[in-house]
């Protein structure tokens, strides 16, 4: 009897350890001794992302492609869709979010994030994070903003939460233009995609069934009323491989422009983006864009929320609220 309680005091606090660990050009988390995600942000990386993303179960929740070619059933577009990332498509006339090595020459000039330097790691019982900096760097390799982000994973025996604190600081004067081509975001796996007449149609993604659905703290559902609006939140939620879970975004309310505008897509593209002004709208008289002058800086916070089931067993309107009360 001693020994077995014994060993349950050994296994309980490791089941529940974050650990943090660094590798050439990556960033590896595991939760409770199992994979969970890993930042990547090596010298052929364009913009620093993380793949894959895992729910509590250990399913996968975010797209392969472009990363891993060979998914039944996941369409191959947009490249630049990967994992979960933040970027965006016009800053000084230079796009930091199509900005794939194979999108040369296609559309604007391209910007590259690059890694500056891992600031800090740290593992633990019930947390751990890391903290890197990085440079915004314009077509000819020059700097034109730094960046410092932290990201905090929460150890749960059913749900991955992490938190995102990203702090922008131009180098010079730095514009985000205004197009829905950004900011905050997730790609999904197919399966979490909305339904639609496509992928039913096309034999090689119709072998994995489309079961998402999004909705809004405003009560906004699906792509048709979700895309453009501004929300608190959006939750993205269906079936993979017969486990029922979903991922919520939450927009801090210290967040510029807040609430966030969203460029969620029923083809599984998850994002918040403050900017998008003009085609949210469909006011060609808007203007989302904002400059930023050297001096000044700007804070993004975020918290990703993996779930079982969907944004109402989830309580996900309670989590915010909990959440917006953070400093």
């Amino acid at each position: 009897m001693k020994s077995l309680l014994f060993s349950c005091l050994l296994v309980l606090p490791l089941a529940a350890q974050v650990k943090v660990s660094q590798e050439p050009g990556r960033i590896l988390v595991d939760i409770g001794g199992k994979p969970f995600t890993t930042l990547y942000a090596g010298a052929d990386t364009t913009k620093p992302y993380l793949h894959p993303l895992r729910a509590a179960s250990g399913t996968i929740v975010t797209r392969g492609y472009p990363m891993e070619a060979n998914v039944k059933g996941e369409s191959h577009d947009h490249p630049h869709h990967r994992g979960l990332w933040f970027s965006h498509g016009i800053v000084n006339g230079y796009d930091f979010w199509a900005n794939e090595l194979s999108q040369a020459g296609q559309g604007l000039p391209k910007g590259r994030i690059a890694l500056k330097k891992v600031v800090e790691l740290k593992s633990g019982a019930k947390s751990g994070s890391l903290r890197a900096t990085f440079d915004w760097l314009d077509p000819d390799g020059k700097p034109i903003m730094a960046e410092d982000q932290t990201i905090v994973f929460y150890a749960d025996p059913s749900l991955r939460v992490m938190d995102f604190d990203i702090v922008l600081s131009p180098l010079t004067k730095v514009t985000f233009g205004d197009t829905k081509e950004g900011s905050f975001a997730i790609r999904l796996a197919a399966a979490l995609e909305e339904p639609s007449p496509k992928t039913s149609a096309d034999p090689e993604l119709a072998v994995t069934p489309r079961t998402g659905k999004m909705v809004s703290s405003e009560g906004k559902q699906g792509e048709a009323q979700v895309w453009g609006s501004r929300a608190d939140w959006v939750d993205y939620f269906g079936e993979l491989g017969g486990e029922k879970l979903g991922i919520a975004i939450l927009d801090h309310p210290g967040n510029p422009r807040h609430p966030v505008y969203w460029h969620s897509r029923s083809y599984g593209l998850f994002a918040a983006n403050p900017f998008g002004l003009k085609e949210f709208l469909k006011d060609k008289s808007k203007d989302g864009s904002l400059t930023v002058e050297p001096g000044s800086n700007l804070r993004f916070r975020y918290r990703v929320v993996i779930h079982p089931g969907d944004y109402q067993t989830a309580k996900i309107a309670e989590a915010y609220k909990k959440y917006a009360g953070t400093k």
